[in-house]
């Protein structure tokens, strides 16, 4: 599979003219790339022309666009319906793929989704990082439903559950069989749902610690400023699962646990909402309507009078000596 051209990488791009040149040069530079496919999704700086200067000549590359913004789910999904390819890959489009990524990605054949190794990297350095990284040994482990979904958990200390981050390449035929595409009404966790899906209907999610994904860190990203009704989409998700399926006690409990926690997030987004909007006579009010939400909008006011007295890490990585951080930590070849 390793030297066959069978890969469709999707870019959902928004405003990202400074960006799009490296992530579709990046992705066009692997040999098991057949189509790269750019979704300008209602840009005003000329996104889809930067991403069109990027082309190589070799007939791979293809850029539509949106007149108006419809999210990130909604070009994916159209990416998805005029693409051909068997495999298919998502590059955020301020990200970048390190060369020889799909190498060791495809070199087995024993899975359904399959993620590797992700460098964070600070906006500002992102071109001083390496044009390749090999010294990772692979280490491949299988997620479970209740891994993935524990993984998406933020810990104390740590913004967000790490496993979210991981960029699979997907089979198109899994997709269509179960009929899995994104949740166009989602804009925050659009990616989690779709793997919950994947994962309830017995995907195989493979993982190896080879690094190929290159994951620019900045203050402005869409999950970043997250939309009340976002947060409560994401914890509905969690409930049309559990509706959805029968699944095993562990699995179930675990996703029971997510959308507790997404949901606390909820309670206190809608009081601060409130407050801001009405004063906080109409947010005491909602709470004493609402007393099971209490102790989430406590703890979550508590937790932010507090934070400068923390240490927040954002991203629970491991550092290394090539000023590089990584999502997992493996040893070295």
């Amino acid at each position: 599979m390793a030297h066959t051209a069978s890969i469709c990488v999707i870019i959902a791009a928004k405003n990202a003219a400074d960006t799009i040149r490296t992530a579709v040069k990046s992705a066009l530079l692997e040999p098991e790339v057949a189509e790269v496919v750019v979704v300008d999704d209602g840009s005003d700086d000329g996104t889809a022309e930067v991403a069109r200067h990027a082309d190589d000549a070799s007939g791979r590359l293809t850029v539509v666009r949106f007149e108006k913004n419809k999210g990130p789910s909604a070009a994916r999904n159209h990416a998805i319906e005029i693409s051909s390819a068997p495999l298919i890959a998502i590059l955020d489009a301020d990200d970048f793929f390190f060369a020889g990524r799909f190498r060791r990605m495809l070199a087995e054949d024993d899975w359904e989704f399959v993620a590797d190794n992700i460098a964070f990297v600070d906006a500002e350095t992102a071109d001083q990082a390496p044009q390749k990284l090999d010294r990772f040994a692979e280490n491949p482990l299988f997620l479970d439903l209740a891994t993935f979904v524990d993984g998406n958990i933020s810990k104390r200390g740590v913004r967000r559950g790490e496993i979210g981050f991981l960029k699979p390449v997907m089979r198109r035929s899994f997709l269509d069989k179960h009929a899995l595409r994104y949740r166009e009404d989602m804009r925050l966790g659009e990616d989690y749902d779709l793997y919950i899906r994947a994962l309830a209907n017995c995907a195989r999610y493979k993982v190896i610690h080879s690094c190929g994904y290159g994951a620019v860190v900045r203050g402005d990203s869409l999950s970043g400023s997250h939309r009340t009704e976002d947060l409560g989409r994401l914890y509905e998700a969690d409930r049309a699962l559990l509706q959805a399926f029968a699944l095993p006690p562990q699995a179930a409990e675990a996703v029971r646990r997510h959308e507790r926690h997404v949901r606390r997030k909820y309670e206190l987004r809608r009081f601060l909402d409130i407050k801001g909007r009405s004063g906080p006579a109409a947010a005491i009010a909602y709470v004493a309507a609402r007393p099971s939400a209490f102790p989430a909008i406590a703890a979550g006011i508590l937790s932010d009078k507090t934070e400068r007295w923390r240490n927040p890490t954002g991203v629970s990585v491991t550092a290394r000596g090539d000023r590089l951080r990584y999502l997992l930590d493996a040893p070295t070849k």
